[in-house]
């Protein structure tokens, strides 16, 4: 009884031994890119040159540019629609999967394939159901049902519109999972006292389905809220932010910054403009679950 009450001293004493390995990964994979990225938004630096100076002139010249306030006009327009319909077709997905119809297995089993095919893979995928060429699946439906061939890749709205839609579907996945496991944990038993007091199916909704959903809802959102913001490997894979830059979102500015325009400081610039979105839009939901709960 000594020996073990000792030991589980000596292992409260050393807790930073179990801490350390996460802290190393973290500072490494996290912080200290986070930390270069923030030093060089202040230099000229370009991919290949390794002299540059510390400077203002990175921001000047992205701030002064006219790019910028079309790109964060499209990563809005992006961003906060790809945010309600994969919440709201999350939603509706995780409320059918709970009635438990007819091929609710395998529904389940799609969300987590949306989910888990890598950004690169979904665009083009995509791209092969837009395209108006002879092999576009969507296009070849529309010209068989007597109609003309639809621009989805290559008109600026139906492709900012289209780039949308499969962002939905490669994200409505992970909602509709996170809502349908908050679902579970709801008691049957409130159900059932209000079916008692007379309550209807869609009152029973109002009163203890969405207050019952609400944290998980404002943590889903925070989650897919981040994950808009940040994606740019399927827009890429569909569009190459085109045409005319109507689909260049800022995490596909940063990147064609650094890796076509060897822009190094700019493009931290644009990462810099992007971590600071996600987090005051972080900010926002916290702050409301906040007030919700009070």
């Amino acid at each position: 009884m000594l020996l073990q009450k000792r030991a589980t001293l000596d292992r409260q004493g050393k807790w930073w031994v179990w801490v350390l390995p996460l802290l190393l990964i973290l500072g490494l994979f996290y912080l200290y890119p986070i930390l270069s990225i923030f030093r060089l938004s202040f230099t000229d630096s370009r991919v290949g040159n390794p002299n540059f100076s510390y400077t203002l002139s990175s921001y000047k010249a992205v701030l002064t540019d006219v790019t910028l306030w079309r790109v964060l006009k499209v990563t809005l327009i992006f961003s906060l629609s790809s945010v309600f319909f994969q919440l709201f077709l999350g939603l509706i997905t995780a409320l059918l999967i709970k009635k438990d119809l007819f091929g609710a297995g395998l529904v389940k089993l799609s969300m987590v394939f949306a989910w888990v095919v890598p950004g690169i893979i979904t665009g083009i995928m995509w791209q092969m159901i837009y395209s108006s060429n002879s092999w576009g699946i969507l296009n070849y439906v529309i010209q068989k049902l007597g109609f003309s061939a639809v621009p989805f890749l290559s008109d600026p709205v139906l492709a900012l519109t289209a780039a949308i839609i499969a962002n939905v579907w490669r994200g409505t996945g992970f909602s509709g999972i996170m809502q349908y496991a908050a679902l579970c944990a709801i008691p049957n038993e409130l159900y059932e006292s209000a079916k008692i007091d007379g309550a209807s199916a869609w009152q029973s909704f109002w009163a203890i389905t969405l207050p019952q959903l609400k944290p998980m809802l404002m943590i889903n959102v925070v989650l897919i809220t981040i994950y808009s913001f940040n994606t740019y490997d399927s827009i890429y894979a569909l569009t190459r932010g085109g045409p005319g830059g109507s689909t260049t979102v800022i995490s596909l500015q940063a990147y064609e910054s650094v890796f076509s325009y060897l822009q190094l400081g700019r493009g931290s610039v644009y990462a810099i403009f992007m971590t600071l979105l996600s987090v005051v839009f972080t900010l926002i939901y916290i702050r409301l679950l906040d007030s919700e709960e009070k």
